[in-house]
């Protein structure tokens, strides 16, 4: 009789930011469904104490933690505090995104294509973020879903060219019933103008009437789903979860990697940009799985932990 495979101990540091959380809980996530995982979120520490413990000094916090075999983090504040603990506690060090220190200084780095990763031993090239979206076998062909963003560093924002954009996707198929949200950036003039009463099938729900559960729901059922260009985070999500994809213009402040990456997965035809869309309308379902949490876990698992 087989022993039982003893749990990973992983332990999770945090900055506290929702959409690092989300990469760091997608690839644990992803661990703990290819084997045993027991997660720990330690607490981080302060920059000073983490280059004192790097140093060799006196290191008081974690005594009573279970001794990891993986570290990971996300996130500039957490870097430190996943350097010391790899010192300290003698385990293998994860980094996603690219970091603020030398990459060498980690066992693995997981940097999006976008951000233009160096090839080396060390280095995992991913397409985007992690994120905890699940591929699903629920998608409805007759639901759509809209993430509509708002101004950033890298997009502006053309509200009339928006709301026309919508306007073409909702007319163009009358059997399609469609959610749209906002996020945090969405200006106010965006919901207050109002949308067609007349076309009962547009369901608006603002991101303030949202939970942290609202969005995987919505994209485990949506088989088509438009997302504004500057809301790139929630393209790698529709794409985790296995929809058609479209991407709503707004206006590119200039050429940056976030755009230069959007180019590329509509370049390899994962992505439908409206303009493409509007020549032939029509939104294709990947043809190959998604899942770039699942593939960095069996990474980590095959070459460490096997």
């Amino acid at each position: 009789m087989e022993s039982p495979v003893r749990p990973l101990v992983v332990w999770r540091f945090s900055d506290g930011k929702a959409g690092h959380d989300n990469q760091s809980g997608g690839l644990t996530e992803a661990l703990a469904r290819l084997r045993p995982v027991e997660i720990v979120t330690p607490q981080r520490l302060t920059p000073i104490a983490a280059l004192l413990a790097l140093a060799g000094g006196r290191l008081t916090v974690w005594p009573d933690l279970p001794a990891p075999d993986l570290l990971v983090g996300a996130g500039h504040g957490t870097h430190l505090s996943l350097l010391a603990a790899r010192r300290r506690r003698c385990a293998r060090a994860v980094v996603l995104m690219r970091p603020s220190l030398p990459l060498a200084l980690f066992d693995l780095c997981l940097i999006p294509e976008h951000d233009a990763p160096p090839i080396r031993a060390n280095v995992l090239a991913t397409r985007g973020a992690l994120n905890r979206i699940q591929p699903s076998s629920n998608l409805e062909s007759r639901q759509g879903l809209l993430l509509i963003g708002g101004p950033s560093a890298h997009f502006g924002w053309d509200e009339a060219k928006l709301r026309a954009q919508i306007a073409a996707v909702l007319a163009a198929d009358p059997t399609m019933r469609w959610t749209l949200t906002t996020s945090r950036r969405t200006p106010t003039s965006f919901l207050a103008a109002g949308h067609d009463p007349v076309d009962t099938r547009l369901t608006v729900v603002p991101v303030t009437a949202t939970g942290p559960d609202w969005l995987p729901a919505q994209l485990a059922r949506a088989g088509q789903v438009w997302v504004s260009a500057d809301s790139v985070s929630m393209v790698y999500e529709a794409l985790t979860a296995g929809a058609a994809v479209g991407v709503l213009e707004v206006p590119r402040k200039r050429s940056s990697r976030i755009s230069r990456g959007l180019d590329k997965l509509a370049g390899a035809g994962w992505v439908t940009p409206f303009a493409d869309w509007q020549r032939q309308p029509c939104l294709k379902r990947p043809s190959q799985t998604f899942n770039e949490a699942e593939r960095c876990a069996c990474w980590i698992v095959e070459r460490w932990f096997a």
